[in-house]
């Protein structure tokens, strides 16, 4: 891999590519702010048509909706709608800690639904996104949910947290001793412990140079109090309000057809994924796209684009 220079956290912002930019502008779009429990959130709905609307929770928790512009190809046969959740990119972001919480996220997503009108849906979730697609869904509030998609996925926090000491192990160069050692000493803001971290997010969150939309992503991410509360200081260090959240014996309640897709290399290890395969109540697939990681709508968006097309026009 090519040497880059970026960060989870704190990147240098940037506007929308130009390809990125071109097909918002060829599509029709509006956009605009929606009460939630705590603020407001900024909306984009792109696309039209009568098939049923693709509604997108973003991960983080913290980042923005950017990075999941990828999707906007699909607004060719369907509205795509975007939202920036309270505390990230263009939503309010209060500074209280007690304001985030998982509760108060899935009643933002009813929230949003009941603004935009939105009766029927698809509901796609990446990540932290795909964390509250599933509580929402287990907790009964599916109603006109028509399918599921989770990417980069997890019923259980601390499956993924075992899944990620199999990563470090993997890591070469005693890098896992190391990021402990710096951690112990409280050298967790030294340079050394960034080019670790960078090491662990080049092979199993983003394998190919970032485009504009993943560092405005980034930049939210590094702004974003919601992070820090509900997550942590970064990926694989999971300390905050979602640390012990598990779902693993709820998913029955999942009764929606389902498409699980990982990248090869996902930071949130296959077995998470094969988990919510084989424990949603609804007819369920995992699609492992080869030679990806985290984030896969961006590192193979044509491919990530044509399994969603795929499954949500099947029969």
């Amino acid at each position: 891999m090519t040497t880059r220079s970026w960060t989870r956290r704190g990147v240098l912002g940037a506007s929308l590519s130009v390809s990125a930019g071109a097909a918002l502008a060829a599509a029709p779009q509006s956009e605009g702010y929606a009460a939630v429990p705590g603020g407001k959130i900024y909306w984009r709905k792109v696309g039209s048509g009568d098939k049923t609307p693709l509604l997108t929770l973003h991960g983080g928790p913290g980042s923005s909706h950017n990075y999941l512009l990828p999707l906007q190809a699909l607004a060719d046969e369907r509205p795509v709608i975007f939202y920036d959740q309270l505390g990230c990119g263009r939503a309010d972001a209060p500074e209280a800690d007690d304001v985030y919480s998982i509760q108060r996220s899935v009643e933002e997503v009813d929230a949003v639904r009941a603004a935009l009108g939105l009766d029927r849906v698809v509901l796609l979730g990446h990540s932290w996104g795909a964390l509250l697609a599933v509580e929402y869904l287990c907790q009964g509030r599916g109603r006109g949910v028509d399918r599921l998609i989770l990417s980069g996925a997890m019923a259980s926090i601390p499956q993924v947290m075992a899944g990620f000491k199999r990563l470090f192990a993997t890591m070469p160069d005693g890098w896992a001793a190391k990021v402990a050692s710096l951690e112990k000493a409280g050298k967790n803001g030294t340079p050394e412990y960034a080019e670790l971290v960078q090491a662990f997010y080049d092979k199993f969150v983003l394998r190919v140079p970032p485009t504009p939309e993943i560092l405005a992503t980034f930049e939210a991410l590094g702004k974003s109090p919601a992070y820090r509360v509900l997550n942590g200081p970064n990926e694989f260090t999971i300390i905050g309000k979602i640390k012990d959240w598990d779902r693993r014996k709820d998913l029955k309640a999942i009764t929606q057809k389902t498409l699980i897709t990982t990248g090869e290399f996902d930071e949130v290890t296959l077995d998470c994924h094969e988990t919510l395969r084989d424990g949603i109540a609804g007819h369920a697939r995992l699609a492992v796209m080869t030679g990806c990681s985290h984030l896969t709508m961006n590192e193979k968006p044509a491919q990530y684009n044509a399994l969603l097309r795929g499954f949500m026009n099947e029969a």
